[in-house]
């Protein structure tokens, strides 16, 4: 593990880069539905609720660069490319995007950036057209191409800071969604990640205070399964998650804490009220959103955190919101 002085760190998460290849390709999502009046719902979501333009938000990358404090440590919470074609970093166009992405990221931080990664590095079926999934190639390409570490574990004090790939550790929430001849190897992936998140909670002093990195919050009941990582619960201070994109759907997300599991809509919407019906679990770890930089449509809420580190039992960590205007 690396040891480091510091006290201060930037958030990012869900950047979405879109390169010139997903630019060329973008189509409304309302096209792949047939219905006419469904597609009239989803562009009505699409258009005032969630995002009308999401390749054409790289201006919120440089906003950020330019806006962020100096910190001791930066780090990006996954999803770095659009992942049009939900097979995650697998299609040559979310590469070309993330590769982008990361490039300037990395330009600007250096050795101070350390990166998560995210559902949409790997892919997963879409909500809308039900395409898509896990692909191994997108696991080889994050991981080996672009340097992506699925965990890491910095210690700062008595702060240990840890990043894990959320995909792999809500695993058993995917696997459905992943091709057949491909499911043995993710499982092997799985076992691999989280013989790793053990053995870190296993080796924390009981000083120490965690603050875990999480893309995708899917994962943390898979988490809160583990013996060893729910021995040491008390002792995570934060839980950063991305994902969500805004402060309006975590809290959409607590409210439906506990709802039905649905089979029958596809293989998005059983994800999706998996993870609802287990938001419960959220709690022990402590969840903080970090917004996307573009937010919503309906809200403009996007933004990035700050966080501040405490070498005293109190305060606990502090966090800071800080707007981007579209």
């Amino acid at each position: 593990p690396g040891v480091m002085s510091f006290r201060t760190v930037a958030i990012v998460s869900d950047i979405h880069h879109a390169g010139e290849l997903e630019q060329a390709r973008y189509q409304h999502k309302s096209r792949r539905v047939t219905n006419p009046l469904a597609r009239f719902g989803v562009r009505l979501v699409r258009d005032y609720v969630w995002l009308r333009h999401p390749t054409r938000q790289n201006h919120l990358l440089n906003q950020f660069l330019n806006r962020v404090p100096e910190t001791d440590l930066v780090i990006a919470n996954g999803d770095f490319s659009c992942d049009l074609n939900s097979v995650g970093l697998s299609d040559d166009a979310s590469l070309a995007s993330a590769r982008l992405c990361l490039d300037q990221l990395r330009r600007r931080f250096g050795n101070r950036l350390h990166l998560t990664i995210g559902d949409h590095e790997l892919g997963k079926v879409s909500m809308i057209g039900g395409r898509g999934g896990p692909r191994l190639e997108s696991w080889r390409r994050t991981t080996a191409e672009l340097d992506l570490k699925p965990f890491w574990r910095i210690e700062a004090g008595r702060h240990v800071l840890m990043g894990i790939t959320s995909t792999l550790g809500a695993w058993p929430v995917y696997h459905d969604e992943a091709l057949p001849e491909e499911a043995a190897r993710w499982e092997e992936l799985r076992q691999i990640h989280l013989a790793e998140i053990r053995a870190a909670f296993a080796q924390l002093r009981p000083d120490q205070r965690v603050i875990l990195f999480c893309h995708d919050p899917t994962a943390l009941p898979c988490l809160h399964r583990e013996p060893a990582i729910r021995r040491r619960l008390h002792q995570i201070e934060r839980t950063i998650i991305g994902h969500l994109h805004s402060p309006l759907l975590l809290g959409v997300a607590r409210m439906l804490s506990g709802m039905p599991h649905v089979t029958f809509l596809g293989a998005g919407v059983r994800r999706l009220t998996v993870a609802l019906r287990q938001a419960k679990l959220w709690k022990p770890f402590r969840v903080a959103l970090c917004p996307s930089l573009a937010g919503t449509e309906l809200l403009k809420d996007g933004g990035f955190l700050t966080l501040t580190l405490s070498e005293d039992r109190e305060p606990p960590a502090q966090i800071q919101r800080h707007e981007i205007r579209r």
